[in-house]
């Protein structure tokens, strides 16, 4: 086997499955499941009706660079989105199978493990994929810590940056500023920035920042060493679709297409037809955020000391302070409150001296209104006995 397997930790929901282990929940109070991201919102009808009409796709091999139809209708979203004057859908846009999957494959393609050091930043507290990505590639994870700027790291031997914006599990947007900043780092030190966006059109104020639209303006034609990673799972309520799509820097989707070719990794021709739908239609996108919002108004003004969060600037989580440990508030509340939530110290390392996920946890909105304000309200319950 692959020595490198040796080096991944098990994965968040299999820590809180031994966590929970031998913990018998209260069994008068039904359970609420709140510690997966999963969207729950009904997938909608166009993109139903669209994969539906287009079966007869399931005949043919599907083309890796995907339909020219797919691409032409992502590069137009993105031109609309971001006010990209011109991204070209042949050399710029590739259509992926979800952003987990191809989040995991670039840094297959992308990093060089014979190099000496081979290196990788990441978030921290970050989305678990993009580390067992690293260290399957052969490089070192070196975390940046939430609230930690980037000049603060040693970039000397790093290949591979990811980045997410609105972030898992915080929901932060990253600022002008920053982008400039790490731009300025990719040039000086020549590494390739994933930016994760997956989270984009789930926002509350005004419409996040997005890498392309960063470099656009900031005068960087052609997005060198950038590309972003993008999907319909959230934006589009449709994550058993596995549809989403990668876009930046040209000759990094020629490489990587290269790889995918090999990887046997061509998205459905049914689903191809199904994503052209979705990305050309923004009203179940507003939907999808009014009911989110819903739930952001019902459940902030429950969150009462010792308790601690805040809206987010983009997702669909809430990321809580608690005022014990988050492995021991997660434990006592599903066995007290039947209530799942995931411990923050999960989604993080240690690095620096600290765990930045430590005494949080993270709670997905991702049940019905009133399954996440009885939630909340038995959080509440459970912190003010604390």
């Amino acid at each position: 086997m692959n020595p490198r397997l040796a080096k991944l930790q098990p994965y968040p929901f299999e820590k809180l499955r031994l966590l929970l282990s031998g913990v018998t929940p209260n069994p008068a109070l039904r359970p609420i499941s709140l510690s997966i991201g999963e969207p729950k919102h009904p997938t909608p009808e166009l993109v139903r009706a669209a994969l539906a009409g287009a079966l007869d796709g399931l005949a043919a091999y599907p083309p890796t660079a995907g339909l020219p139809e797919l691409r032409e209708a992502i590069a137009a979203w993105l031109a609309r989105r971001y006010g990209l004057p011109s991204i070209d859908p042949a050399t710029q846009v590739l259509p992926v199978n979800g952003s987990r999957e191809a989040l995991f494959a670039f840094a297959q393609a992308v990093i060089d493990s014979s190099a000496s050091p081979a290196k990788a930043v990441l978030p921290n507290p970050f989305y678990q994929i993009y580390e067992g990505a690293v260290l399957l590639a052969g490089a070192t994870p070196v975390f940046l810590n939430a609230g930690m700027p980037p000049s603060g790291l040693d970039w000397r031997g790093v290949q591979l940056a990811y980045f997410c914006s609105p972030a898992n599990p915080n929901g932060r947007v990253m600022r002008l500023e920053e982008w400039r900043e790490l731009f300025e780092l990719s040039d000086r030190h020549g590494f390739v920035i994933a930016s994760d966006e997956c989270y984009s059109e789930l926002y509350y104020d005004a419409p996040p920042l997005g890498a392309l639209e960063a470099a656009q303006r900031l005068g960087r034609e052609g997005f060198p060493r950038l590309v972003v990673f993008s999907s319909l799972s959230k934006r589009s309520n449709a994550p058993g679709m596995r549809s989403g799509f990668v876009a930046g820097d040209a000759s990094l989707l020629k490489d990587f297409l290269l790889y995918r070719t090999y990887h046997g990794s061509a998205m459905s021709l049914a689903v191809q037809r199904a994503s052209i739908a979705a990305w050309r239609d923004e009203a179940h996108v507003r939907e999808n955020r009014r009911l989110y919002a819903e739930k952001y108004r019902a459940v902030l003004p429950l969150v009462k000391a010792p308790l601690e969060t805040s809206l987010p600037e983009g997702g669909f989580y809430l990321w809580m302070r608690t005022p014990i440990d988050d492995c021991e508030f997660a434990r006592a509340l599903h066995r007290d409150y039947n209530v799942l939530v995931l411990p923050g110290s999960y989604l993080a390392r240690e690095a620096r001296g600290q765990n930045p996920g430590r005494n949080h946890v993270r709670i997905a909105l991702v049940a019905p209104l009133a399954e996440c304000v009885e939630a909340l309200g038995r959080i509440g319950e459970f912190a003010a006995k604390l």
